[in-house]
């Protein structure tokens, strides 16, 4: 009769489960406490980083001002009049309303959402005021929002009137000028010594002169009204608008005046244009891809730019602004899953230790239980119960703690953690009760012998194989695709699986860097050994001795050598970016302060700066005339650089006196060009168009054109990606004159000096901009992240170095204590024990942060930190060698403290049970 096996399910003996667990209480809460604490971390980190992304978006948008507008465009319907000639439209208004409402319902819900209320702006031609030598320009503009338009106080004259009383007007197109009634600004008037009643003096780009009257002066009601960013020549005369040397006046157009504006110029020169400003703090980090889409879409189905119809033609570059956010909230995120996955390495090694503790400390229990008939699936369930409760318990507070303290909770970093605390106790315990109940034995041939253990280390070779391998890719796809994840538009923005070995780079490169000085332990301590016999102190034979005993485990000096370079690497990361910071500042201002001065105190710029420079503390002041959007045509395009018209030698001068980067090139704009007329330049290019030898065309009003010609690289001004740059006496010579309107100042005074210059002017001094770089949100919060993290690491080395001591500590006190039996005393008995300890922490003290500084130099260009810095370049990795002294002097000050304290809480052990333990 065929007996068929049953299927027997799982016994676990629950008194023996309770039992263990109140024996091994203290290891088994160390253990909670580990995956607590890290479970707080990984929760609380993504969802802080979220925090500040969404912060970081609304931050990126409200800079870009103007550029993130959405803008709908359309032509107007054909005035013609049934005579030949054109019509006065005198519901012109309300067509500017329809149109706005037209723009408004082709948006959609999602970004109708997301911006704020329509602006209407009907914008007339550049004209130019005739009179005076200065290049002046003259626009009149038309502002409706939902409400009319922004508010005004008529402080003389009143607001622009109709010019003809009749509703329906034929004009012949060869007639003369139509007169237009403006209301011009306070400042405007003041600026062109006009007032109500007088004319101004303009001429279009044909020649032709206009006929603009100023019906009033008015002032703003509110000069923070987002209105007036849309023409803030209403407000102020604004300088180099129309080119370099230039200043722009406006004036203001009420509904009646629209009309005669439309009839003043010719037909397609006056604009029409919905402006819709996006609400920053309606934009969050998971609507940014879908909004960016969204703004793609409208803008391919726009109408033809060619068509002359009143379809609508959109127009922005909030689309490319969210996309510039998104790749630095990318890069930061990458950072931080970096720094994440170092720490969660280095915790589960800890587990791992921690496990290994645990199961020697109930070898002889479970071995016990095994010869009792305890089946070892059974012993299995039963650890595995344990581990079970304690990790997702403990998990479960670390989670809830980060709920606490973030704005919400990520679980999915805490699962490695999770499955070390559940995975690894009951493996080494089913492990260790295998291994003591096995009745396999060892074989007599020494072939044999050699084969097992032969088959040992293969096994051992190829796991180490496999390690060094996945780093060698990981490695080298991170040197290749960086970690800027290729995201859709309609991607959430999470880090994507093409990232997780990459991101891994670090972690595994830590380990294969452990694993070699595993390998070379041995070998040291073998050498000290033999080195020791040859000598006459019986000491340091039986420290090298025990070293070389337990020189083989493996997970003592991973741990060590893990945490101290994964703690170096976070602080040389802090240290690297605080460093970056303080550089993008320098060249974000340019000098220890910036004076930006006003157009109406332009022409008092070189007395100013004459003033300054007497000032106390003052080192170098340099005065320059700094243009950004300057018209530049190229042979075959129009570029829109930032233009920096200064004294080369002096620039030269300020930038040797600064941490800025020395720029030799500029001794090449005081030569004669290589061309006649030509004017040398140095350019500075983002996508490479702007080379060395390129000719360069830069107009000016009322004369041709002058010829640069590029002769090297410029040095970056304010952090734009495109510069040009021109000695002002070679441009003065070539018929253009420099009104400097950027006074730059160094020293301990600057400061000082600038904010009592007593003249319209902006002032941006760099403590400032360092201080908002710093706690901007994704630079604060990584630079937390990097501290903390470092912090983690250390603490983590510190309990693996005495989970690793009393590991072995009972081995250790029993072989020192029948030492003691053959005359070794107490004190000798410590420094044998600290010649065990000392060898693992000396090397993790001393390679672990040459580790951390060697995978910082390969792995933190990769990282983009530039994105986060905002310097041109990525930032020189910096080497903090206080700090990484610091974690090498507290490993070894534990080490050192360890010993003493195993050797008080020993000293109560009996010599006879200590003689009887092998027995």
């Amino acid at each position: 009769m065929i007996r068929w096996p049953t299927r027997r399910w799982l016994a676990p003996h629950w008194p023996s489960v309770r039992g263990r667990g109140r024996t091994d209480a203290g290891p088994l809460l160390l253990t909670a406490a580990v995956i607590a604490a890290v479970a707080l971390l990984a929760g609380a980190v993504p969802a802080l980083l979220g925090a500040a992304a969404d912060a970081a978006v609304q931050d990126t948008v409200s800079r870009a001002g103007r550029d993130a507008n959405v803008l709908a465009h359309a032509y107007w319907e054909r005035d013609d009049g049934p005579t030949g000639g054109r019509v006065r439209t005198a519901r012109l208004a309300e067509d500017v309303d329809d149109f706005r409402a037209r723009a408004t319902d082709a948006l959609g819900p999602d970004l109708d959402a997301a911006l704020l209320a329509p602006i209407a702006a009907v914008d007339g031609p550049i004209l130019s005021i005739t009179d005076g030598t200065a290049p002046r320009t003259f626009q009149f503009t038309y502002l409706a929002d939902d409400v009319g338009g922004p508010d005004v106080t008529w402080v003389a004259g009143s607001a622009p009137g109709p010019t003809v009383p009749d509703e329906y007007v034929e004009t012949p197109y060869d007639g003369p000028p139509w007169p237009v009634q403006v209301g011009l600004s306070e400042a405007d008037a003041a600026a062109l010594h006009l007032g109500p009643g007088d004319r101004i003096p303009v001429k279009d780009g044909r020649g032709r002169d206009g006929d603009v009257r100023i019906s009033g002066i008015y002032r703003p009601a509110d000069s923070g009204d987002p209105a007036w960013l849309l023409a803030p020549a209403l407000l102020r005369p604004v300088p180099g608008a129309d080119g370099v040397g230039t200043t722009r006046f406006a004036g203001l157009l009420s509904r009646e005046s629209l009309p005669d504006a439309r009839l003043a110029v010719t037909e397609d020169q006056l604009r029409r244009t919905v402006h819709f400003a996006p609400e920053a703090d309606a934009l969050t980090w998971d609507t940014t891809a879908a909004l960016a889409g969204q703004v793609v879409t409208l803008k391919a189905a726009s109408g033809s730019s060619g068509a002359r119809d009143e379809s609508l033609k959109w127009e922005s570059q909030l689309d490319t602004t969210l996309r510039d956010a998104r790749t630095r909230i990318s890069a930061v995120s990458a950072q931080a899953a970096v720094l994440l996955t170092g720490v969660l390495t280095a915790t589960v090694l800890v587990l791992l230790l921690a496990a290994d503790l645990l199961v020697r400390r109930r070898t002889p229990a479970l071995s016990a239980a095994r010869r009792r008939g305890a089946a070892l699936p059974d012993l299995g369930a039963e650890l595995v119960v344990e581990s079970t409760v304690v990790s997702l318990s403990a998990a479960a507070v670390g989670l809830a703690l980060a709920r606490a303290v973030a704005p919400g909770v990520s679980w999915s970093w805490a699962v490695p953690v999770i499955l070390a605390g559940v995975v690894a106790g009951p493996a080494f315990g089913t492990l260790a009760a295998s291994r003591a109940s096995r009745d396999r034995r060892q074989p007599a041939n020494p072939a044999a012998r050699r084969w097992i253990r032969a088959t040992g280390r293969l096994r051992r070779a190829a796991v180490e194989a496999a390690v060094v391998i996945a780093a060698l890719a990981a490695f080298v796809t991170l040197r290749q695709r960086g970690l800027r994840p290729v995201a859709s538009d309609g991607d959430a923005g999470e880090l994507t699986g093409d990232l997780i070995l990459p991101i891994s780079a670090l972690a595994l490169g830590v380990l294969v860097g452990a694993l070699v000085l595993l390998h070379l332990l041995p070998l040291g301590a073998r050498f000290a050994l033999r080195q020791a016999l040859r000598s006459r102190r019986p000491l340091a034979v039986f420290g090298a001795a025990r070293a070389a005993t337990t020189a083989g485990r493996a997970l003592p000096p991973l741990v060590l050598v893990s945490t101290a370079a994964l703690a170096s690497f976070a602080l040389i990361l802090g240290a690297t970016v605080s460093r970056g910071l303080a550089d993008g500042a320098w060249s974000t201002v340019g000098a220890d302060a910036r004076l930006d001065v006003g157009a109406d105190a332009a022409a008092a710029t070189p007395a100013l700066a004459e003033r300054i420079a007497a000032a106390p503390g003052v080192g170098q002041v340099v005065v320059a005339q700094v243009t950004d959007s300057a018209r530049v045509f190229t042979e075959s395009t129009l570029s829109a650089p930032r233009l920096v018209i200064v004294d080369a030698a002096a620039f030269q001068r300020l930038l040797a006196a600064t941490p800025l980067p020395d720029a030799p090139a500029l001794a090449r704009l005081t030569a004669p060009g290589p061309g006649a007329g030509e004017v040398p330049a140095l350019v500075r290019s983002s996508d490479g168009d702007l080379r060395t030898g390129t000719r360069l065309q830069l107009p000016r009003d009322g004369g041709p054109a002058i010829r640069l010609v590029t002769v090297g690289t410029a040095p970056s001004v304010g952090g734009a990606g495109d510069v040009v740059i021109v000695d002002a006496a070679a441009l003065a010579d070539a018929g253009l004159p420099a009104v400097p309107n950027t006074v730059w100042v160094t020293g301990p005074g600057a400061a000082r000096a600038v904010s009592n210059s007593g003249v319209a002017a902006d002032v941006v001094l760099r403590p400032d901009v360092l201080r908002a770089q710093r706690v901007a949100p994704l630079t604060a919060g990584l630079l937390r992240l990097a501290w903390t993290a470092a912090a983690v690491l250390l603490a983590l080395g510190l309990l693996g170095l005495t989970l690793a001591a009393a590991a072995g500590a009972s081995e250790r006190w029993q072989t020192l204590t029948r030492l003691r039996t053959l005359g070794l005393r107490p004190r000798d008995a410590r420094w044998v024990a600290a010649g065990e300890l000392l060898p693992p922490v000396v090397v993790a003290a001393v390679c672990g942060p040459l580790l951390g500084a060697l995978l910082a130099r390969l792995t933190l260009g990769p990282l983009d930190l530039r994105l986060l810095t905002g310097q041109a370049v990525d930032p020189a990795v910096v080497l903090p060698w206080w700090l990484l002294g610091v974690v090498s002097v507290t490993l070894l000050a534990a080490a050192a403290t360890v010993v003493p304290v195993e050797s008080a809480l020993r000293r109560r052990d009996r010599l006879s049970e200590v003689l009887r333990a092998g027995e």
